[in-house]
């Protein structure tokens, strides 16, 4: 597994609960002590929100708060989008600008122990390109509210997918959609920075047993 793709499954595993061992990550992705040391510097200084306890491993923060306002996740989530977009301007003084807005809201930030003091709003290398994916967020949030199906392609290959779009989320730096997928006949959640190509089919789709948002819920209960 390259890396890259390995701190994208460090995100997914830390938004399932925690806290996780340092040595049981290493022993999981099959790397050294020292290589998950330098991946959790990686995901903290590129904002997403981790931190590590000596003698318990390493567990995803609660949310954020701004002094004298209080954000709610979409709120936040608006803000690392915007931020990551500016910063990739063409326009020397919105680059410059996205990197002051990030500064000064980081200077916001309450003090917290464990809390990285730099990079709310950049990311850093691998999430740099990861904003790409906001292109295609009104379509799939539009499509989960009117019970459309999609038909998605990833980047790396393979053919496109017929999907049903359940749920969007957002955790650190990656949107990801959860759908029923019904070239596979089960769930899937699909990066949408990875969305290569997109169509929102005249399809419309109905609630049935196995398929439904709660179902996923259910199963994974269980």
């Amino acid at each position: 597994m390259r890396r890259k793709e390995r701190l994208y499954a460090l995100i997914e595993v830390l938004r399932r609960g925690g806290p996780h061992r340092a040595e049981d990550l290493a022993r999981r992705f099959g790397v050294s002590l020292r290589s998950i040391y330098r991946d959790m510097d990686t995901l903290a200084a590129s904002g997403v929100p981790v931190e590590g306890t000596r003698g318990q491993g390493y567990r995803a923060r609660a949310g954020v708060t701004l002094p004298p306002l209080v954000l709610d996740e979409a709120e936040v989530e608006v803000l690392h989008v915007a931020l990551a977009v500016m910063a990739g301007a063409q326009e020397a003084s919105l680059r410059d600008a996205a990197a002051t807005l990030a500064a000064k809201i980081e200077e916001a930030l309450p003090e917290e122990p464990g809390r990285r003091a730099e990079g709310f709003g950049l990311a850093t290398y691998p999430f740099d390109a990861a904003a790409r994916g906001g292109a295609h967020l009104p379509r799939i949030r539009a499509a989960i509210r009117a019970r459309q199906k999609l038909r998605v392609r990833l980047d790396g290959g393979g053919g496109a997918r017929v999907v049903r779009p359940l749920k969007l989320d957002y955790w650190g730096r990656i949107w990801t959609a959860l759908a029923w997928d019904e070239t596979a006949a089960d769930f899937t959640e699909i990066r949408v920075d990875r969305i290569e190509e997109l169509a929102v089919l005249p399809q419309l789709f109905v609630d049935e047993p196995g398929k439904r948002l709660r179902d996923h819920e259910a199963r994974g209960a269980g």
